[in-house]
């Protein structure tokens, strides 16, 4: 199958429908293998704009989804992100290839923390993400996202790609003053796309842009298994 041409076409659809709207993510999506990202039996379906199945009850986001959070982070060469919730590594791997642009110098790289709960699931993303050529930009952890990444924090921007019912205390405090979040909260059956704003005086600002649907964010800063 010709996926490059199968991304081109994708990408050209998400920037009609104005998912993309600037040169820094449409590069990314361009240059971001996704079928490398989804299980071998649905790589005819890699350039799809919907949500696919990744084992252990988990998705890869729809293309768009990928395309809208991306753009909302507002992020720049040379940030420090963290990703909340590694799935396949494909958002990840967007995310890198937008703050470690491929054609840029090394010397100007920034670098992505995604954090993975689910250990099989991290390990097939350091796979994904080696085969794809970004395991030197981003660095898989297992662990509770909800409780972020405080060995390499602060972090310029922060991404959370499962749904919380409030905003996990942990990721506002390893949000740098200034910085940005991208985070699903709601319920099981509703949730909206936030972007949660730091200010310089350590003040937060939510601002709702979009229904959604994403999986839970389990840890102990977002839902027990048990109780979603």
């Amino acid at each position: 199958m010709d996926f490059r041409e199968q991304r081109r076409r994708l990408v050209e659809k998400l920037i009609r429908e104005g998912y993309i709207r600037s040169d820094r993510v449409a590069k990314a999506m361009l240059r971001v293998p996704r079928e490398l990202f989804v299980p071998e039996e649905l790589r005819h379906l890699a350039y799809e704009d919907t949500p696919l199945p990744i084992g252990h009850g988990q998705t890869i986001s729809a293309p768009h989804m990928v395309a809208l959070m991306t753009e909302l982070a507002d992020l720049r060469p040379g940030m420090r992100v963290l990703e909340v919730g590694t799935g396949s590594g494909y958002h990840a791997a967007v995310l890198a290839e937008v703050v470690a642009p491929s054609d840029e110098p090394r010397e100007k790289w920034g670098k992505v923390y995604t954090i993975e709960r689910i250990p099989e699931l991290a390990r097939r993303a350091v796979e994904n993400l080696r085969r794809a050529g970004y395991l030197d930009r981003v660095k898989v952890v297992v662990g509770d996202g909800s409780k972020g990444y405080p060995e390499a924090a602060p972090y310029d921007r922060i991404v959370v790609t499962a749904a919380a019912p409030d905003i996990p205390p942990p990721l506002v405090e390893q949000l740098k003053p200034g910085g940005k979040m991208v985070i699903p909260l709601g319920t099981r059956y509703y949730q909206t796309l936030y972007v949660v704003e730091k200010t310089r005086d350590g003040k937060i600002k939510a601002r709702p842009v979009t229904p959604c649907l994403f999986v839970p964010l389990i840890g102990e800063y977002g839902w027990s298994e048990d109780s979603y």
